[in-house]
């Protein structure tokens, strides 16, 4: 006689929940790291099209493009633009926190540096 095989009802909740429980962690990271790259895009186009413009302008612009992508992690004060002769580097470090259920929440640190 063969022996059976295969996944028992309790297994099956616990493959299910654990599934789940992956679905939830990924759906709400997902917009943490949209808005990173969303971010790091602006930072790069502004770094490469800074050249004789005040870090004041530079910041005024991020803040414009962040409005319109509804970035509301970081703002235009939050950026530090150095200006290397002809060059700008622009770079940010900024803390998301994303609730999960109950006093569960997820922490994302994000560091962003212009050229890199």
């Amino acid at each position: 006689m063969k022996r059976q095989r295969g996944l028992s009802l309790i297994g099956l909740i616990f493959v299910g929940f654990l599934l789940f429980f992956a679905a939830l962690v990924g759906m709400k990271a997902l917009p943490a790291y949209i808005e990173y790259f969303t971010i790091k895009k602006h930072i790069s186009e502004l770094a490469r099209g800074g050249e004789g413009t005040s870090p004041r302008e530079i910041q005024g612009n991020f803040d414009k493009r962040a409005s319109i992508d509804d970035i509301t992690s970081i703002q235009g004060r939050d950026l530090e633009v150095t200006k290397n002769g002809e060059s700008v580097s622009i770079s940010a470090s900024y803390a998301k926190k994303v609730p999960l259920f109950g006093h569960v929440s997820l922490c994302f640190d994000f560091e962003i540096t212009s050229g890199r």
